[in-house]
């Protein structure tokens, strides 16, 4: 069944999840657990696309959303489901919905979704070799469509 856990699989539940992160943050402070969450995704994003062999294969916006929604979606790790990829200027705009860190939110939650943008920027900055910094700039829980993450290039 798996490598990790031979009996019980890959995953885990969202409530065990979302226990992480809000401990996190009551240990360390929303800043600094912010901080650390994002660092932790974007590990997860780089290793995920370099354990499916595609470091450097995504150059492409249009190919790499087709990669990240493949490994983080449904048919994948189920993190989000990845909905578009584009350039817009400077800003690299991802338009995500279902994300783990947001599971359970009440409307109006001013929560970020910090693990999930973090992954989404790791894999990105694999795919692209593009180094990045992300924000999470909408939320379908704030009145949006969907949950958007924008990133610029890191100087």
């Amino acid at each position: 069944m798996s490598d990790l856990r031979p009996e019980l699989g890959d995953f885990s539940s969202i409530v065990c999840f979302k226990a992480v992160v809000t401990g996190v943050e009551e240990t360390l402070g929303k800043a600094a657990a912010r901080v650390a969450l994002v660092s932790a995704g974007r590990k997860r994003g780089v290793n995920l696309v370099g354990s499916l062999g595609l470091t450097g294969k995504g150059n492409d916006l249009d190919t790499a959303c087709q990669m990240i929604a493949a490994a983080l979606g449904s048919d994948g790790t189920r993190l989000c489901n990845v909905h578009s990829i584009r350039q817009e200027g400077d800003v690299i705009r991802v338009v995500v919905s279902d994300t783990v860190c947001m599971a359970g939110e009440a409307d109006g939650s001013d929560r970020l979704c910090t693990f999930t943008l973090g992954a989404v920027q790791g894999a990105l900055e694999a795919l692209t070799g593009r180094k990045l910094k992300g924000n999470h700039t909408a939320s379908r829980w704030r009145g949006a469509a969907d949950d958007v993450f924008e990133f610029v290039d890191r100087a």
